[in-house]
């Protein structure tokens, strides 16, 4: 019986991120701002912990999500008189889209390490592409403020517009079809939610988490700064355990932090490992 067994051993191919608190939205706060809006204007109270749960899905599924939480549904019943319903999520989606694209427009900065990291990848012959839980019109709004920062990935892939969103792999497969990658082990997925690392696994790449930028802290970059060392740390524990359960290959603290673990898994794929 013959046994065979292909190894990849070639360079790194493609970087592929998240956008909203992975690369840009300091805590990933303009979803948030939209969400605990467009349920105020319903009558009903969301808290931040209840918004975040689904973070990084498609947004019609993210509020589909919430309505499913048993004192968000309960709320509802007691305002609406019923339960909700499919037409209640398009109502409600189409609400929404004004809401997200302002504060996508508001929170539109790049995040500490994005440029650095972009000129590492186009000196090294690496791919640039990010993928997002938004629509293309909300995505639309966001990628001109970008590129006049100077951040200017090549292909950029949005939720509604592949068969589904997270944890499915398909923004990720999406876009290294997009890049021309030859080889899915040779990309990196890297986001702050743990549905971008299943995508990420899911596509058979490497996956980085990110921590003090992402979902799992919420604040943004003032904020996060202000606090005393020792509760930064703290949050930062916490962060880097949740994101640890996501079982990401690599879990980090900024974006700052990337190219390091860029040249750990250039050595690994040089000696035949795999995601």
């Amino acid at each position: 019986m013959h046994s065979y067994t292909r190894r990849y051993t070639g360079p790194l191919q493609a970087v592929i991120m998240d956008l909203a608190g992975t690369c840009v939205d300091f805590g990933s706060l303009a979803p948030i701002q939209a969400f605990l809006q467009l349920f105020r204007n319903e009558g009903i109270d969301v808290s931040e912990t209840e918004a975040r749960e689904p973070m990084g899905t498609e947004k019609r599924e993210h509020i589909r999500c919430l309505l499913a939480m048993p004192r968000i549904r309960s709320q509802w019943l007691e305002t609406h008189g019923k339960a909700p319903e499919a037409v209640d999520v398009d109502r409600l989606y189409e609400a929404f889209l004004p809401l997200q694209t302002a504060a996508i427009a508001e929170r539109a900065t790049l995040i500490p390490g994005a440029l650095a990291l972009q000129d590492l990848l186009r000196e090294k012959g690496i791919r640039l592409g990010v993928n997002t839980g938004y629509s293309r019109d909300m995505v639309n709004v966001m990628l001109p403020g970008l590129a006049d920062q100077g951040f200017m990935p090549e292909s950029v892939v949005v939720a509604t517009e592949v068969p589904a969103g997270r944890p499915a792999p398909h923004m990720s497969l999406k876009n290294a079809l997009e890049l021309g990658i030859g080889a899915v082990q040779a990309c990196v997925k890297v986001d702050d939610t743990g549905t971008g690392i299943e995508e990420g696994l899911n596509a058979g790449m490497w996956t980085v988490a990110v921590v003090a930028s992402g979902n799992s802290v919420g604040l943004s970059e003032a904020q996060f700064y202000a606090l005393p060392e020792n509760d930064r740390e703290a949050l930062l524990a916490r962060g880097r355990q949740v994101m640890a359960r996501s079982a990401a290959h690599y879990v980090i603290d900024s974006i700052q932090d990337l190219p390091g673990v860029i040249r750990d898994i250039e050595s690994r794929l040089a000696a035949g490992e795999r995601p």
